[in-house]
């Protein structure tokens, strides 16, 4: 069954999704990013190739044909992917099909329009009996490059 990781309290949440992705790819794990909304995935898209600023996330769009290749696939429907690990939201809603995925991640920023979708995510993942983590955004230093 899927685990749930909310982290609250960012003050940004795309840059906060950046970090973490930085973070997730020092320790070599592979992400699908959720991002449905085009303006938004442009965003982090931009922001992945800065972050951290001496170094470069390897990341593309998940109909890229690298897909199967890149650790940090940003995708804008969750139809066929090349991986099931681990997912991490920037929509506000549920994601359709997040169950197949090992891990979900919910970054939260302390915004207010932020807040109250996530509250409902939160609730809708806690009622249907899904194990979940509940933890404050904690901005690690980002790795340096080797």
């Amino acid at each position: 069954m899927t685990k749930v990781f909310f982290y609250h309290g960012a003050r940004d949440r795309l840059q906060a999704a950046a970090a973490w992705l930085a973070q997730a790819h020092a320790r070599r794990q592979a992400v699908l990013i959720y991002a449905p909304d085009e303006a938004l995935a442009d965003r982090l898209d931009r922001l992945l190739w800065t972050t951290p600023a001496t170094a470069f996330l390897p990341h593309c769009r998940a109909d890229a044909p690298l897909a199967g290749q890149t650790p940090l696939l940003i995708a804008a429907k969750l139809d066929t992917l090349p991986q099931e690990e681990r997912l991490l939201n920037l929509s506000d809603e549920v994601p359709p099909g997040f169950s197949r995925f090992s891990e979900l991640i919910e970054i939260v920023s302390d915004a207010g329009e932020d807040r109250l979708p996530a509250r409902t995510r939160f609730k809708f993942y806690r009622d249907r009996g899904y194990e979940m983590a509940n933890e404050k955004f904690v901005q690690e230093p980002l790795p340096h490059p080797p």
